[in-house]
């Protein structure tokens, strides 16, 4: 009898892949489900950009592998990116190396430093996939609580006072997702020394800190940061490239080319035609963040209006592409919440036990909904 690894015993099916059958499901019944469950942007990436990927088709040499550490010209767009908008200096060489999406970093990240045994500090709540992806390389999650009376950042003091001789890594998400609290220059400063003083490498997931922010920030723009910290980035939410699988990581060349040694023995190299769109994106004028900024700020107003509606309390300064919202007091469990709203007003929303036990009693709204759309839901109340 053939039978799975047993690193699969250690994970679920991630959340969205099973709830969104049984929304898709309830679609194909004839439901008028409103989908405000994921984070996946319904608008287009710009003109430019389409653009670019459809003459590059045609270029020399488009349809061949290419280099794992992809185009040179892409990382140098990084590189600029990084610096004009982060203040963040960082050498397209040996800094900078490209992702088929942030999430893809995050298991590249893990291979690359986590033993069996390691520990890995992981936000509660906070991403699933920091969680399952330490499992399956058989490293052991050690969750840190984020709390609101604490603006969702953790208590450090209280966290050294733990045995931390064990970890090797610690994942944080400035901007914060599912939360959309943001950090202050202050407080990402802390976050590098606490990783100084543990001999802890600290990795910052950072694809949302342009989506209603005025203030995006790197963690590579610390002091002394590149000697702990790496940080994933992403195309996906800001320029809408979600499907392009397309993002990067940055840090210094000596925890680079581990992830490289990874990355380059599980693919061949990102498709050309989307490193040209990327370069296209990532040289965007003021205007598209303007722009994005515009649309996403009439979906939020809009949102916190339904959200009233279900008698929840939300923090107006959040940022990012999702609504965090508290349920009432003497609320259902936030599941069996989200389960009476699907069923009775053909609405699915996400429960935030999905991204930790300190998720129970909130849900997640996302923002990738149109004004029109989100109008409806609110009528349905």
């Amino acid at each position: 009898m053939i039978t799975t690894a047993d690193r699969l015993k250690t994970v679920e099916e991630y959340y969205f892949s099973k709830k969104l059958r049984e929304v898709r499901g309830l679609m194909a019944t004839g439901k008028p489900i409103i989908n405000m469950g994921i984070g996946s942007p319904d608008l287009a990436p710009s003109n430019e950009v389409v653009k670019t990927i459809q003459e590059s088709v045609m270029d020399n040499g488009a349809h061949q592998y290419q280099s794992y550490q992809g185009l040179p010209e892409f990382r140098e767009a990084v590189a600029s990116f990084y610096k004009s908008r982060y203040n963040v200096n960082a050498n397209p060489a040996s800094e900078i190396l490209p992702l088929m999406g942030s999430k893809e970093g995050i298991m590249h990240i893990s291979m690359a430093f986590l033993n069996p045994g390691d520990e890995a500090l992981i936000p509660n709540p906070g991403y699933p996939t920091y969680s399952s992806v330490t499992k399956l390389v058989g490293a052991v999650p050690k969750y840190y609580d984020l709390v609101a009376i604490n603006n969702w950042f953790p208590d450090l003091e209280e966290l050294e006072k733990k045995d931390l001789s064990k970890v090797k890594l610690m994942w944080v998400c400035y901007p914060h997702m599912p939360t959309g609290a943001v950090a202050t220059v202050a407080q990402l400063t802390a976050l590098v020394d606490f990783a100084k003083r543990n001999d802890i490498l600290l990795v910052n997931d950072n694809p949302y800190s342009f989506v209603l922010n005025d203030t995006p920030m790197s963690i590579l723009s610390v002091e002394g940061a590149k000697d702990v910290a790496l940080e994933l980035n992403s195309l996906s939410k800001t320029f809408n490239m979600a499907g392009w699988r397309v993002g990067m990581v940055l840090g210094s060349e000596e925890f680079i080319n581990p992830i490289l040694k990874v990355k380059s023995n599980m693919d061949s190299g990102m498709f050309y035609g989307i490193q040209k769109g990327a370069i296209t994106a990532l040289n965007s004028s003021q205007e598209w963040f303007d722009k994005l900024t515009e649309v996403y700020s009439k979906r939020k107003t809009l949102m916190l209006e339904l959200a009233t509606k279900l008698n929840c309390v939300c923090d107006d300064n959040s940022v990012g592409m999702f609504v965090w919202a508290k349920l009432p007091e003497g609320s259902s469990s936030a599941e069996e919440f989200i389960d009476n709203i699907l069923y009775d007003k053909n609405i699915f929303i996400t429960p935030g036990t999905i991204f930790g036990s300190n998720g129970e009693g909130y849900i997640r709204f996302s923002l990738c909904v149109t004004e029109e759309k989100i109008e409806e839901a609110i009528s349905r109340f």
